[in-house]
Order: structure tokens, then C-alpha cells, then sequence
């Protein structure tokens, strides 16, 4: 089956079990996948555009509807639909950054914020992890202590993420909130792993902005992410234009320069908004969810050598291991090297592990079910048993 072009027809959700840590949460529904066919032409959304001539005003499709609802879901006052989580971070930093300025992110940040400091000309400052890999509320106090003292000034924005990319440890989010709101410093919730995944209150939580990612989180096609803030700062980030050209004297209404006018067309949008409804069911089922990767965890903790270097018990489904003392003692001899991994995997239908990675990998089992939850537990420990490694009942 081919697209034409030489592209191939994608198969890998129907013909495996995908354990991809960052493609996971990301499978579109059927909903969705009807909603890409029908509004795949790239303005389709626009068809029923009419004055005040801005994306989250169209009423059919129902987009200005589906606005409401997302903020009302995440407990905010405004929301935008924008091209990725980091479409997200960069309107925030334009807004509030300036050359020179110190923004605290952390040292398991996401690339993607360090470049949005970047684009602003900020200087990117880390809280750093503990032994734990934890970001705690004590070490973003002692972090912007450490800053003022060396600038005079603390830092103007902070990025923190709620589930780290690199554990998919869940951090103390509220506790920092607090910390960095007794220095007046507005907090972005990155809530790329959980948006979607987990019940997640805005208000609750105490944060300025929450950031999710559509295609990572959300099953929504690429790229797609939203954007929710607080009412005193909505103002801010979603100002409308005041530009006026020179010549014309033309003036744009009231698009947003953050935005760019409009985020989201067609496929990408009307393909979230159709797994929204199959989104926000699935977060209350979360606890499922975590005791689907015990069982695949706990699998692997039963071969000997295997470390679990995410935090445990599990609160989050995407988990970091450590092989080195299992599966790489079997890469060291095989004639497949590190491959031999991920080929014994694929025989019995599972994919998403790194190629050749047998020392530290992710995997993510968020979307299985409890069967499919015990087949990949069970194919675990055959592949361990088939290599000589040894496997504790």
C-alpha cells in the first residue's frame, strides 16, 4: 500500500502493540481519523469564517464552542489551540521575556523551552534534580534565591513540567507554584505527558499558563497543542494587534501577535476536536492506566540485572529503565548486537523501543489494555528467558 510518491501506507498501530514513549497518548481515534479525511484541505475550517475574522470565533465546525469547553476542562479562562506544546512556550516568552533576563526552567526541561528562552534573548537558569530526579519546591526557592543574589533580580518567567520527559517522574507542581508566586514570578504548567492523560485543574494547581501537547498527549494529528491561561493573563498573552501600516493605515482587528492570527486549520484542529470527547472520559480512568505499566514494570524488575530508573511506585505511565545488567550483557555476544532488542520484540508484535538500545530506554504502555498489558509483561521475561537471563518468579 502506497501514498503515493513512494510512501508507504503507515500500519505500525494496527499491526503492533506501539510502546513508543512519545507516540503513546498521541493514537487518534476513529473520530479523528474521519475528521482528517473530511477536513484535510488546509483552510477547510474557513469555510464559515466570518467577521471578527479569527479562528476561535467560527461556529461550524464548532470551534468556538470547542474553546470553551477545553478551558472550562482545565479549569482556566482562556485557551488557544496552537501548532505544538512549543508554539505554546514561545508565546508565553515573547510575552514576558527580554534580553538578559533570567527564566527558571529545570534541569529535566524539555529542549523546546530552553529554545523559547533563547528566541527572547533570555538566560535559561535550572533548578536542579535531585538524587531522586525529583524538582522539589525547597530547590526552586534556593534556585531564585541564588539568582537574585547574583543579578538582583529574580527571573521573570518559570517553565516546570509536571511529568518530565526524560523519568516521567511527576513532580510537586502546586508546591512550586506557591514558591514561585511569593516572588510574583508567573508559572507555565508543561503539561505535555499529562494534558489528556491525567485530570489536570489549572486553578487548582495555582498556575499562570497550561500547555499541552495534542499530538503527544491528546490524540490529535500533528502538530497540535494547546495553550490555557488565567484571565489577568490572558490579557497579556493573547493581546490583540495595535500595528498600523504606514502607507494604508491599515489596522488588523482583533487578531493576536502571539498567535499570528490564527493557530490550528483544518486537519489538525477538527482532528483534536473530535477525540476531545474520548479524551476527557479517558483521563478518569487513569488508575487503569498505572496498573497496566505496574504489571509491565514489575515484569521487568523480575529479570535479573534490570533497574527501574523512574520513580516508583509509578505515577505516570512513560518509564525510564536501565538494561545494562540484562538485556546488554545478551547484546555484548549476539549476533544482532544491540538489535537483537527491538527484532525480538517486533516476532511477537510489539514496537516502539529505540533500535538498538539495550542499557537505558523508554517506553510508554499508556492506551493498552489489561490483556494487552499481560502480553507485553509475559514477552518481557520470554525474550529474557530465550537469552539465558535469569527471571524471578
Amino acid at each position: 500500500m502506497r501514498c503515493g510518491m513512494g510512501i508507504e501506507a503507515r500500519q505500525v498501530n494496527e499491526l503492533f502493540i506501539n510502546i513508543d514513549p512519545i507516540q503513546a497518548g498521541g493514537k487518534l481515534t476513529a473520530d479523528a481519523m474521519k475528521a482528517v479525511i473530511a477536513y484535510g484541505d488546509g483552510y477547510s475550517v474557513c469555510d464559515n469564517c466570518r467577521k471578527p475574522n479569527r479562528l476561535d470565533y467560527i461556529s461550524k465546525p464548532p470551534i468556538a464552542a470547542f474553546h470553551k469547553d477545553l478551558a472550562d476542562w482545565l479549569n482556566m479562562d482562556a485557551v488557544r489551540t496552537v501548532p505544538g506544546a512549543r508554539r505554546g512556550f514561545q508565546a508565553v516568552a515573547q510575552t514576558y521575556v527580554s534580553k538578559g533576563d533570567p527564566v527558571l526552567l529545570t534541569s529535566l526541561s524539555h529542549y523546546t523551552e530552553f529554545l523559547a528562552v533563547e528566541e527572547s534573548g533570555g538566560i535559561a537558569r535550572e533548578i536542579p534534580a535531585d538524587e531522586q530526579k525529583m524538582i522539589t519546591a525547597d530547590a526552586a526557592a534556593e534556585k531564585i534565591e541564588d539568582i537574585r543574589r547574583e543579578t538582583g533580580k529574580v527571573p521573570v518567567l518559570a517553565f516546570i513540567d509536571h511529568v518530565d520527559y526524560q523519568y516521567g517522574n511527576m513532580h510537586d507542581i502546586r508546591a512550586i507554584a506557591k514558591v514561585t508566586h511569593q516572588y510574583d514570578i508567573p508559572i507555565l504548567y508543561n503539561g505535555a505527558y499529562t494534558v489528556g492523560i491525567l485530570p489536570v485543574d489549572g486553578k487548582t494547581l495555582g498556575v499562570d499558563f497550561v500547555v499541552g501537547s495534542g499530538h503527544k498527549s491528546m490524540a490529535a494529528p500533528a502538530p497540535s497543542g494547546v495553550l490555557a491561561a488565567t484571565a489577568e493573563r490572558a490579557a497579556e498573552v493573547f493581546r490583540t494587534t495595535s500595528i498600523v501600516g504606514d502607507v494604508t493605515n491599515r489596522k488588523f482587528g482583533i487578531k493576536e501577535p502571539e498567535m499570528m492570527g490564527c493557530t490550528l486549520m483544518g486537519a489538525t484542529l477538527v482532528g483534536m476536536m473530535a477525540s476531545f470527547p474520548h479524551v476527557k472520559e479517558r483521563v478518569k480512568h487513569f488508575d487503569c492506566e498505572l496498573e497496566n505499566n505496574r504489571r509491565v514494570v514489575d515484569a521487568l524488575l523480575s529479570i535479573g540485572g534490570t533497574q527501574l530508573l523512574s520513580e516508583y511506585p509509578r505515577k505516570h505511565t512513560m518509564t525510564r529503565v536501565d538494561t545494562t545488567g540484562s538485556f546488554d550483557t545478551v547484546a555484548e555476544t549476539h549476533k544482532k548486537r544491540g538489535y537483537y532488542l527491538l527484532s525480538a520484540l517486533e516476532e511477537k508484535g510489539i514496537t516502539g523501543v529505540i533500535p538498538g538500545a539495550t542499557k537505558v530506554w523508554k517506553f510508554n504502555t499508556y492506551g493498552t489494555t489489561r490483556v494487552q498489558a499481560g502480553y507485553l509483561a509475559d514477552a518481557f521475561t520470554a525474550i529474557a528467558r530465550e537469552n539465558g537471563l535469569s527471571v524471578k518468579e
